[in-house]
């Protein structure tokens, strides 16, 4: 007879919106975020036998990543999403595992004229921090990252000695633009518990600006031999600077720029060293991944 060998259910797609107000200083903090909430544990006869008594509404979900925000920080995300799981572990007896995945928008508080402005933000492109976050009776997991990190040189990467046969078209280069949307994760040792991580909280940050740090130093002043190269390098310094961290993986899609021969009008000179205009390609792209671990 069938039966139901994995399911959870909750709320995705919750848009949460936290201001911290500074009384003494006038100074307000803004933190805009994502949250998918989804719960695991003995809810197979909702499935099997429409049996809706251990189901605890989506809504509720909803509801209660609200209430939460308003209850507890919500920086760093690692410590919003433990707060926020293991609560539906405490409530209900029957749920025992709670999976919360946050994805952090960044706002970037104003400079005018050479001041810091206290409650005015801009939109500092699309990247967002993240956090999967599953919470269970045995402990927390936690991983952290960065999405949607776009990056851009115009020199300094290189790629050749690949494979050559009779499907090979591209040519060997030892210069050429290199671009890539980085997402990266890194993850941390099981913890006990949330008080187990409140006890870590300030790492959660560090590591953060350790690992955008690295990522962008590398790929800014390394002469990258390849894209394999050059992540499995980023990988390594993260988990030197975040001792406390499992694994590390990248993702790096290639953004391509092609070289435009313009020599059909009047011998335009606009290859090579000559190459100064060039067309952004879309898809196909290559797609390279990596997951580091400690030995």
């Amino acid at each position: 007879m069938p039966h139901v060998s994995a399911a959870r259910y909750g709320k995705d797609n919750v848009r949460v919106y936290k201001v911290h107000r500074d009384e003494k200083t006038g100074t307000h903090t803004v933190t805009e975020m994502t949250v998918c909430c989804l719960l695991e544990g003995e809810i197979e006869t909702s499935y099997t036998v429409a049996d809706n008594s251990v189901v605890v509404a989506t809504d509720s979900i909803k509801n209660t990543i609200y209430i939460k925000a308003k209850e507890h920080p919500v920086n760093p995300p690692e410590l919003y999403a433990s707060y926020l799981g293991q609560h539906f572990l405490d409530t209900y007896g029957h749920i025992h595992v709670a999976n919360v995945n946050i994805s952090v928008k960044r706002w970037t508080r104003m400079v005018i004229d050479g001041k810091e402005h206290p409650h005015s933000f801009y939109r500092d492109g699309e990247e967002t921090r993240t956090v999967e976050a599953r919470i269970t009776r045995q402990g927390i997991d936690i991983k952290s990252g960065i999405a949607g990190l776009l990056v851009l040189k115009s020199t300094g990467s290189a790629f050749h000695g690949f494979v050559r046969d009779e499907f090979t078209t591209l040519g060997e280069t030892w210069d050429r633009i290199l671009s890539t949307e980085v997402d990266s994760t890194w993850t941390w040792n099981t913890l006990p518990s949330v008080a187990a991580v409140e006890a870590k909280v300030s790492q959660f940050d560090k590591a953060w600006g350790d690992a955008r740090n690295i990522t962008m130093k590398t790929f800014a002043e390394e002469d990258s031999p390849s894209v394999q190269a050059t992540m499995y390098k980023m990988a390594s310094q993260i988990l030197d600077a975040a001792p406390e961290t499992a694994k590390v993986t990248y993702a790096l899609p290639n953004k391509h720029y092609f070289e435009i021969d313009l020599s059909w009008h009047k011998g335009i000179k606009n290859t090579g060293k000559d190459a100064e205009v060039y067309a952004p390609q879309s898809n196909p792209n290559g797609l390279i991944k990596v997951e580091v671990s400690r030995s």
